[in-house]
């Protein structure tokens, strides 16, 4: 059996099946709903490896973990004494309380209401971030330490905190009254763009690219277009954005797995299915009166969908980061606003906005100014790229920077 199949299989249903045993049986046994998927797959890793697959993957998972589930709620008494009593007071219980539901709609419903329930404003962002990762993407603890250039310990340590935090203040998996979803909803997008932002430019030290995370992010994302309360035009804007990304993505590695910039990639390795799709999308988010960052950058992302490179095309990407700035001001669009500057009016008033931003610790503010500067300027120039060689935390960066020192 091959491991890259059992990892696959692990992402893909790990959060599935905890999701349904922590809705089932509440949210103060999420840990155990955790130890008991593990256990599932540890057991599947045995028998497999000796026995073979079975015709049915996920629903052999599914089985071996009810009955776990239920073999643990009886032994430890907490089934008959705490649990039951529990649920029939809330009146959640049916007639055959022994029965977990792995249904597909069972499914998608329980891991929408975790998501909501994990991104709820008394938890950290990065907890948050970090809760996703490990109970709705099926990440490891160790992956999820690299993830935040972190160690497990910590990690470790701030998921126990999450997880204390959802106890504590008794969260349940229902969804937010109506009147808190859109606020809700607010977190619950930042945290699937945070997500695909961490997998599309890792800032992870052996790795740029993490597929594998944009992927999670983008499932997530079109789970909430499957809820008439949750798809709304920002949700279309956010999942327009993805796949705009996520279209350039394998132009983004040569066949040496190098990193190549924007401008040298082959526009033939561009996923026009994705493009489409995000075009989909974009229209749908069109309706409605709010204007919200997703439906910009989405917009910015559409037009690096072609390209060809006009004055046009720069003034139009220009004006958008303008908009988005005056909404939601970060110093990554201010940065990206001062490239747009430079494509459509030149070096020299990119350069007067660039040094008003002194991001003195971001390798990519001295890769831009080595770029403004280096037909002005080349020492300057050259100063900016050692600047950032010096700055930059990942080899497949640093190589990209040297290579323009090089040609410089």
């Amino acid at each position: 059996m091959e491991q890259e199949f059992l990892k696959h299989l692990f992402q893909q249903e790990f959060s599935k099946m905890v999701a349904v045993i922590s809705r089932r049986f509440g949210l103060q046994h999420i840990e155990t709903a955790e130890d008991i998927v593990s256990e599932t797959f540890l057991l599947a890793t045995e028998t497999w490896g000796t026995k073979g697959l079975p015709a049915n993957p996920a629903a052999w998972l599914y089985t071996v973990a009810r009955q776990k589930t239920l073999s643990y709620f009886r032994r430890n008494k907490i089934f008959e004494d705490k649990v039951i009593p529990e649920i029939r007071r809330k009146q959640e219980l049916p007639d055959q309380p022994e029965v977990l539901n792995f249904s597909q709609q069972n499914i998608k419903d329980s891991q929408l209401q975790m998501l909501f329930a994990i991104c709820m404003p008394a938890i950290a962002s990065e907890a948050q971030i970090g809760l996703a990762l490990r109970i709705l993407c099926g990440f490891g603890i160790d992956e999820i330490a690299e993830a935040f250039l972190s160690n497990k310990e910590t990690i470790n340590k701030r998921l126990f905190r999450a997880k204390e935090k959802l106890r504590s203040e008794k969260i349940q998996l229902v969804f937010p009254p109506e009147n808190e979803i859109t606020k809700r909803l607010d977190n619950v997008l930042h945290i699937i763009y945070l997500l695909f932002s961490e997998g599309y430019y890792s800032k992870t030290q052996n790795q740029i690219l993490r597929k594998e995370l944009c992927i999670e992010a983008l499932r997530l994302g079109l789970m909430l277009t499957e809820y008439e309360k949750t798809n709304l035009p920002k949700t279309n804007a956010l999942i327009a954005l993805m796949c705009f990304h996520a279209s350039r993505f394998d132009a983004r590695r040569n066949t040496e797995g190098e990193l190549v910039l924007y401008e040298e990639q082959d526009e033939k390795r561009w996923d026009t299915a994705l493009i489409n799709q995000g075009i989909h999308f974009l229209n749908l988010s069109a309706s409605g009166k709010e204007l919200s960052p997703y439906h910009l950058e989405a917009k910015i992302a559409y037009c690096h969908c072609s390209k060809e490179d006009t004055a046009e095309k720069w003034e139009e990407i220009l004006q958008l980061y303008n908009q988005l700035l005056m909404i939601s001001y970060s110093p990554a669009a201010a940065l990206n606003r001062t490239f747009a500057l430079y494509k459509a009016n030149g070096a020299e008033p990119a350069l007067r906005e660039a040094e008003k931003l002194k991001l003195e610790d971001n390798h990519f503010y001295f890769v831009l100014l080595g770029e403004l500067y280096k037909n002005i300027d080349k020492s300057k120039a050259m100063n900016c790229f050692e600047r950032a060689l010096a700055l930059a935390k990942t080899s497949a960066e640093q190589q990209l920077i040297r290579q323009k020192i090089k040609e410089l």
